[in-house]
């Protein structure tokens, strides 16, 4: 490890873990694709306390997903499953028993732990190269599943334990790109920012923002490589088997 760089953070989802590869299996298991399932789960609690139309349910839940996106995108919180609910319920005009209520989160937060997304290729070899060399930490927006299941997700694919630290949005208070997310890292592994490179798949959220710190970024594009025309980025890895070579020679300047 060359002195310029000690440490590099990751993004999760279509960096490390596939977004939606688990839909597939679900469909083979006869389950609804997730999004559907977590309006049958709310509607069926709210229903067992008094008849609701499905349809009134999933456009309440419609309107609640795109205020979080709104939240999410331009003032960078995801808000907790809880909260959402909340928000939606306060739209339908009703409440849920807080026991009834804590059923309908932890069936809607755990669907990514019974049937796990997939993990991109590559990147449990490449995991097990750089944390030979420097410390690792996660760092990840919460948009469904909170980070105590985020954590066994990645304990499921056997990567969890190449890390020596972990950031998640619901945990933190804030998302990609607030710098609180990054601090939050530098502090975990006891670096300086300036000494740290950020891997993700998103320019604005994995690249401009720690850039922004005095950090560096590789914009990943394996997944998702709608930013890779535009991006700023330090450098561009498009399979992961080349990432600890790109990191090496970030690491040497």
């Amino acid at each position: 490890m060359a002195d310029g760089i000690r440490a590099i953070t990751f993004d999760l989802w279509d960096t490390m873990i596939r977004d939606n590869s688990d839909e597939p299996r679900r469909l083979a298991r006869g389950l609804g694709a997730k999004s559907e399932d977590r309006r049958r789960i709310l509607h069926a609690a709210l229903e067992s306390g008094a008849p609701i139309a499905f349809e009134t349910v999933a456009t309440a839940y419609d309107v609640a997903d795109a205020a979080f996106n709104k939240v999410w995108k331009e003032h960078h919180v995801t808000w907790t499953q809880r909260e959402r609910l909340h928000v939606l319920l306060a739209g339908l005009g009703r409440t849920l028993p807080e026991d009834a209520l804590d059923r309908v989160v932890a069936e809607i937060e755990d669907m990514e732990i019974d049937v796990p997304p997939e993990m991109v290729a590559g990147i449990d070899a490449a995991l097990a190269e750089l944390a030979g060399r420097y410390k690792l930490c996660v760092v990840s927006d919460a948009i469904v599943s909170p980070g105590r299941v985020l954590r066994r997700l990645l304990a499921h694919h056997g990567i969890e334990k190449y890390f020596d630290g972990f950031v998640f949005s619901d945990e933190i208070g804030c998302s990609k790109p607030d710098p609180r997310m990054f601090h939050a890292a530098a502090e975990q592994l006891g670096v300086d920012l300036g000494r740290m490179v950020h891997i993700g798949d998103r320019d604005h959220n994995d690249v401009k923002g720690p850039q922004a710190l005095g950090m560096k970024a590789v914009l990943f594009t394996a997944v998702r490589d709608v930013d890779e025309k535009t991006t700023s980025a330090d450098a561009i890895c498009r399979d992961h088997a080349d990432l600890p070579a790109i990191i090496d020679r970030l690491a040497a300047g």
